[in-house]
């Protein structure tokens, strides 16, 4: 059980970093307009790939989401309950944050250049289609939590494919279909029209998470292998190859370097089970990324519209563009964003995850409304009660918005 809590844990670090590179990265685009193109100096180059992000989001998903059935013969306990635990863990702040996104762009400032939302968004976005069927954006990030809900519902296909055959196999069923599409799409104007728009090559980041998920479930001799230096191995041949194409090139071409990302990230995920690098580890444990982590979904969720609102309402065009535009943006945007989030999810995350069902969340709003004023003179008490932590998991993320 100790090493359980210690994996989640380090996880939930990971999902830290990842969820603060991704507002860094849209500071980024603030502050350097013109992606694909990278203007940025040397020292801020790297946060223009906030696309890097989404794969790891992405393979952290399926491989919190298949440790469960991994070690239960690849089997669902039941698939009604997987899917209801799904939706009451991820609707509730995704719609809250769909409301606050809204009410940001129709009231406060909408991105100059974009559509501004109507009746269509709120119904494409709240079905989560938007990948799907056209509609005006209320919030840029918010087109990865469709690709993600689409990935829970092939999950039990994926699993149903392991048990006939294995992990591997299925990942190479996944791997080739993958890049069909993208050989084909390359050619076929009309396939790339369709089917990119769906972004399939997450879905062999998830698939690899799968099969990380299921290398550390099992008391396989290969669990105790250097996974951090495979992982550092796979890595380096990719890194090389970004610095010799380029950044344009690369964020042209991001559907082949997330499949060129995937063995990296599956062995990344493998090493940290298993608790190692320690180091890594260790700085990942600690309490300010492990806090950070435990609310990352609602800060993916809700730090796009106040981006927006701080940059073009408050900054841009009074500040000289890049190096200052993005240090004055960072020292306001990381702590707004970052404490709304944290409120955000002690409301709309937190709850939904505690209590799994609308009677035991009523009984806890009613106790708690009731124990607050009980303790109303309290000042102190009830301030710590409402800033407690929330444990959560992140939303993918994109490059650029």
């Amino acid at each position: 059980m100790a090493s359980q809590q210690r994996r989640i844990v380090g996880l939930d670090g990971l999902r830290g970093v990842a969820a603060l590179f991704v507002v860094l990265n849209h500071i980024f685009l603030r502050a350097w307009p013109g992606f694909p193109v990278d203007h940025a100096p040397f020292w801020a180059a790297y946060f223009i790939y906030g696309r890097f992000a989404v794969v790891i989001f992405i393979a952290l998903s399926g491989f919190s989401l298949a440790l469960a059935p991994a070690r239960a013969g690849w089997r669902f306990d039941s698939i009604t309950t997987f899917a209801r635990r799904r939706a009451w863990r991820i609707l509730p702040a995704y719609w809250a944050a769909l409301g606050f996104s809204l009410l940001m762009t129709w009231f406060v400032l909408a991105q100059p250049g974009l559509r501004r939302p109507d009746g269509q968004s709120v119904v494409v976005y709240g079905l989560l289609v938007q990948n799907a069927v056209p509609a005006a954006i209320p919030n840029r990030a918010f087109w990865s939590i469709a690709v993600e809900a689409q990935l829970y519902v092939v999950l039990p296909l994926l699993l149903l494919i392991v048990r006939r055959t294995s992990a591997m196999a299925m990942a190479a069923i996944v791997s080739t279909i993958v890049i069909g599409i993208g050989v084909v799409g390359l050619r076929v104007t009309s396939v790339d029209d369709a089917l990119m728009r769906f972004t399939p090559d997450l879905a062999v980041l998830f698939v690899v998470g799968v099969v990380a998920a299921g290398i550390v479930s099992t008391s396989d001799p290969r669990v105790r292998r250097p996974w951090h230096w495979f992982a550092a191995a796979a890595a380096a041949p990719v890194i090389a190859f970004i610095g010799v194409r380029g950044t344009t090139w690369t964020n042209e071409n991001l559907f082949w370097i997330d499949l060129a990302w995937a063995p990296a990230i599956g062995c990344l995920l493998v090493a940290l089970a298993t608790s190692r690098p320690r180091g890594l580890v260790h700085v990942l444990d600690s309490r300010p990324l492990r806090s950070l982590g435990s609310f990352s979904y609602s800060l993916y969720l809700t730090h796009a519209p106040i981006v927006i609102a701080v940059s073009y309402g408050l900054v841009l065009g009074r500040i000289k563009a890049g190096t200052s535009t993005f240090l004055v943006l960072t020292a306001i945007l990381v702590p707004l964003t970052v404490g709304f989030a944290r409120l955000f999810a002690a409301v709309f995350e937190l709850p939904f995850q505690r209590h799994r069902g609308w009677a035991p969340l009523w009984h806890a709003a009613v106790h708690h409304v009731r124990r607050s004023a009980g303790s109303w003179p309290e000042v102190d008490h009830v301030g710590a009660e409402q800033n407690s932590g929330a444990a959560g998991l992140a939303g993918p993320v994109r490059s650029a918005s």
